[in-house]
């Protein structure tokens, strides 16, 4: 059974910097592409960044491009989320995802749908 575990969320200030993991189990790592997900109350789950297992290609959405990174070991099972100068519209719930590539990635990497496995989301408050 593949489980993915997100830990690191808190509560923060606008401008803190903070680090979520994703511990991967149940299956081979190095051959799944990765994303982070999140969701703020009353609204969509919504793409924030994505890393192939192909050369490492990373994506991101516009409103965390140049603050947060997305990085993998693939030695340890875990991707990350660097998130950087924090701001309160960050405030959300984070998911990581895995999808085990049943599409062309860069053609699907902000899609929810095309993800196979789901974290339980670990969650990120920025207070002002």
């Amino acid at each position: 059974q593949v489980q993915l575990v997100e830990s690191g969320g808190g509560l923060m200030q606008a401008g803190d910097s903070l680090r979520l993991s994703c511990v991967v189990s149940g299956r081979t790592f190095f051959n799944l592409n990765m994303g982070w997900f999140r969701q703020a109350s009353g609204k969509e789950r919504e793409f924030v960044a994505g890393m192939s297992w192909i050369a490492a290609t990373t994506y991101y959405s516009d409103s965390v491009k140049g603050r947060f990174t997305i990085s993998r070991d693939n030695a340890r099972s875990t991707v990350y989320l660097q998130m950087n100068t924090l701001k309160p519209e960050d405030t959300a719930e984070y998911y990581c995802a895995a999808d085990r590539g049943r599409h062309e990635y860069y053609t699907t990497y902000s899609s929810a749908n095309a993800y196979d496995y789901w974290g339980q989301g670990t969650q990120v408050t920025v207070s002002s």
